[in-house]
């Protein structure tokens, strides 16, 4: 006999855990489904331990600049493994929470590998056996993994994907990253950091493509001067592995050059975890690995809904939390609000930081907005000067008629512990003469995102 719950939530991550939470929280009967490690790859093999070993490398980075602060440190090394046993502890620590929360809010947990046979039907295969459960309301959450191409396969020795990253078995000495969106450049920096001679390949036009084009501009100087060779418009065609090394061919302007590693870490995007589950069978429909869903996160099919990566871009731990706590308040019926793509952050943790939400500029010149754009530098900032981190700057762009704040950029130290002030300010629909009539406290960091909308309204005090 099927055990029977108001939601079932298929896949434990920070969509998925969130889910169960908040329904949980609203009176309903709840399942979670998990195969692996609850928190999913964000909390185990993404957000937190990647946190953890950038957090290690500036450190070092840090003890390595003790004499510009006045201090003495000799002899600075570090020790890889203990590096790595630090970044898993973090994240053991974060899943056994986890857990906790799950008795706490008296939800069922049941691990294995689940399939939806039918409507309100969800089947779980174990070690123990297969288990039966039936509920009106099913959540996909079952995320994402890192795309494969062909002929740069990983094998977890000389190719890398970011879980052997996350545990490396040796220090690289000549490393290659290929792909410099947030994955690849986490881990580019924090190998260089650490002393890998490291070469990024980007296909696109620039780093960080997604990012507004001056920051991606800035950032690029900022590795170069950090000691990475970075490849813009270049794509990998094969990689030859033989005698402990990789010879990467790598074609630029329809010339194709090699260059030997002893590395690669491939960060060519993820693929949505839709296999094995059914939902074709169902009448979900499914778009290049990922489920097309409503601004409410629903499939179509009654009943069926996804969140999180599997239900497409952005490919943020944040969002599929919050879209887990508008399809629980539906599925519970409470009114629910839609998420808003251009009010959510995206944040890269390299050195240095990046962090963005709403449109760049450009993107806002192409909406046909007339814009107003406001830029402010770290070194006018006296909390970033005594910081010792006077490399960066902050952006605003504005609708020139309405004084709509359209999107924010930044790049530099704790830029994505600031994005949130301007978030905020998206999500209140705030203008230009809300954010110059708020008083930031000084000396903060934060004093630069004031002065870069006063100044793209030709009122910079301090620049």
């Amino acid at each position: 006999m099927a055990d029977n719950f108001d939601m079932i939530v298929i896949g434990a991550g920070p969509g998925g855990y969130v889910a169960a939470i908040r329904g949980a929280q609203l009176g309903l009967k709840v399942a979670i489904i998990e195969r692996e490690n609850l928190g999913g790859i964000c909390l185990n093999w993404g957000c937190i331990p990647t946190k953890a070993l950038l957090r290690s490398a500036e450190v070092l980075h840090l003890m390595h600049r003790a004499k510009e602060f006045g201090l003495k440190a000799d002899s600075i090394g570090y020790d890889l493994d203990a590096v790595v046993k630090r970044s898993r502890g973090v994240a053991k620590q974060l899943s056994s929470g986890i857990g906790h929360l799950m008795k706490k809010n008296k939800i069922t947990v049941v691990m294995g590998e689940a399939t939806i046979p039918a409507k309100g039907k969800v089947s779980v295969k174990s070690d123990k056996g297969t288990q039966e459960l039936t509920a009106k309301s099913i959540v996909v959450a079952t995320g994402a993994r890192a795309r494969t191409l062909p002929g740069l396969e990983a094998d977890g020795d000389l190719v890398w994907t970011y879980r052997h990253a996350l545990q490396p078995k040796r220090m690289p000495k000549k490393l290659l990253v290929i792909g410099s969106g947030a994955i690849g450049i986490e881990f580019a920096s924090f190998f260089n950091t650490l002393g890998a001679d490291t070469t990024v390949v980007e296909v696109m036009d620039r780093v960080l493509p997604v990012e507004d084009a001056e920051i991606s501009a800035f950032a690029k100087k900022q590795f170069e001067k950090q000691g990475m060779k970075i490849l813009e418009k270049t794509t990998v065609k094969k990689l030859d592995k033989a005698n402990g090394k990789v010879t990467a061919h790598l074609e630029a302007d329809g010339k194709v050059t090699t260059q030997e590693f002893d590395t690669v870490i491939s960060a060519v995007g993820i693929v949505g975890n839709t296999e094995g589950l059914g939902l074709e069978e169902l009448g979900v429909k499914i778009d290049r690995t990922h489920v097309l869903v409503d601004e409410y996160c629903r499939t179509g099919v009654d009943g069926v809904y996804a969140i999180g990566d599997i239900a497409g871009a952005p490919w943020l731990a944040h969002k599929a939390s919050h879209e887990g706590v508008m399809v629980a308040e539906l599925i519970a019926g409470q009114h629910a609000h839609p998420i808003k793509p251009g009010t959510i952050a995206g944040c890269t943790y390299c050195y240095p930081q990046v962090a963005s939400v709403g449109m760049t500029e450009a993107r806002a010149k192409e909406a046909g907005f007339e814009v107003k754009v406001g830029r402010f530098p770290f070194i006018g900032n006296g909390k970033a000067i005594a910081l010792g981190e006077a490399e960066g700057f902050v952006k605003t762009v504005f609708d020139a008629k309405t004084g709509e704040l359209l999107g924010a950029h930044m790049i530099g130290a704790e830029v994505t512990e600031l994005i949130q002030g301007y978030v905020i300010g998206r999500t209140l629909e705030t203008t230009e003469e809300d954010l110059m009539n708020t008083v930031f406290p000084h000396p903060t960091l934060s004093e630069m995102m004031h002065e870069s909308v006063l100044d793209a309204y030709g009122r910079a005090l301090h620049f």
